[in-house]
């Protein structure tokens, strides 16, 4: 379980640190696709709104690449990982392939650090 954690947590990091340094430098040409798809995403980058979603990005990437604070990397890559599916779902259910590998991924993560979660859903909390 310890080496499927580690795989499933460098591959994640790789593919968002990866992803997100190509919104600063794009060193992948990327065309927009056509219709609603091109237009949402022109907009986002025309806006300004790329930088920040790669920001985080490489942020949630490297925190899982790091190995330190990955469940807060986790949390992070979280919606991302929501936005990506519902995008895909509802513009472009062709290319939905990559996004259902990740969100495999941050679920298998998530499962595997359940343990630093547990917290979260807590119905009451320990004044002490």
């Amino acid at each position: 379980m310890k080496i499927a954690v580690l795989i499933a947590r460098i591959l994640l990091g790789l593919l968002f640190v990866v992803f997100g340094l190509n919104v600063f430098r794009p060193f992948m040409p990327m065309q927009l696709p056509p219709g609603d798809a091109g237009a949402l995403l022109g907009l986002m980058f025309k806006h300004g709104w790329f930088y920040f979603i790669g920001l985080l990005y490489v942020v949630g990437g490297l925190l899982l690449l790091v190995g330190r604070f990955v469940p807060i990397g986790l949390v992070l890559l979280g919606p991302i990982l929501v936005v990506i599916l519902m995008f895909h779902i509802t513009f472009a259910p062709a290319s939905i392939g990559m996004g259902l590998f990740c969100a495999a991924l941050e679920v298998f993560l998530i499962y595997a650090c359940r343990a630093h979660f547990q917290a979260l859903f807590a119905p009451k909390i320990n004044h002490q």
